[in-house]
């Protein structure tokens, strides 16, 4: 019997032996296990953290480029009011220059358009009633004097040189056929005039020159605004 009861003994010392053995070794996968499945769970959470940097890096650029555009907006909105504004005021200004500096720039003006000397000159009403004739008149004047001798001074300072004077330069208006005429047509413009010539019409009107104008600058102001 005592020698069955050690070798019962031994088998279950190597039993408890094996099962201890085997207890560790699973102990040790099952820490494996865990270690990889930690690694792997942080692995992932950082590649979500980072992904999501990245998204929401992006996305401030957008809003950075999106915040970026509309004050480029807002300024050229703002600079655009202004031009409105000044322009507006440059327009009144023209149309209510004194009588004296109004013929003198309806004349000038009337000059640099005019190209055969033969034109009509068309106003608004208001202005033809005002002005017209003597803008026309003093564009033909200039006109007949850039075609005609001028006789020195010592001779026009004398009554009668100033009336031979006179009477050449209406001579050569005669001949030349010079002269711009006022049209008994009127039109709805502000200030300046409508000059025509046969079916060619150059628009002189003091609203469409300042809105031509305005339109350069505001150009200028969106290149400034919107360069690369």
């Amino acid at each position: 019997m005592e020698g069955i009861e050690k070798i019962t003994a031994k088998i279950a010392q190597d039993a408890q032996a094996e099962i201890s053995k085997l207890a560790a070794e699973t102990d040790q996968k099952v820490q494996a296990i865990r270690d990889n499945a930690a690694a792997q769970a942080q692995q992932e959470a950082n590649e979500i953290v980072e992904r999501g940097r990245n998204a929401a890096g992006e996305r401030l650029e957008r809003l950075k480029s999106a915040s970026q555009m509309e004050r480029r907006k807002l300024e050229l909105a703002a600079k655009q009011e202004v031009l409105g504004e000044a322009f507006a005021l440059a327009l009144e200004k023209l149309c209510t220059l004194p009588e004296k500096e109004y013929i003198a720039l309806l004349t000038k003006l009337a000059l640099e358009a005019s190209s055969s000397g033969k034109e009509q000159l068309i106003f608004s009403q208001k202005d033809r009633a005002r002005v017209g004739k003597q803008v026309v008149m003093a564009a033909n004047e200039t006109l007949v004097k850039e075609r005609a001798p001028s006789l020195p001074e010592e001779v026009t300072k004398s009554k009668v040189g100033a009336f031979v004077d006179k009477l050449v330069h209406n001579t050569t208006a005669v001949v030349t056929g010079t002269g711009l005429t006022l049209s008994e047509e009127t039109r709805d413009i502000r200030g300046g005039f409508i000059m025509v010539d046969g079916d060619v019409e150059i628009n002189c009107a003091f609203e469409t020159l300042v809105r031509l104008q305005r339109e350069q600058v505001e150009k200028q102001v969106a290149d400034a605004l919107f360069q690369s």
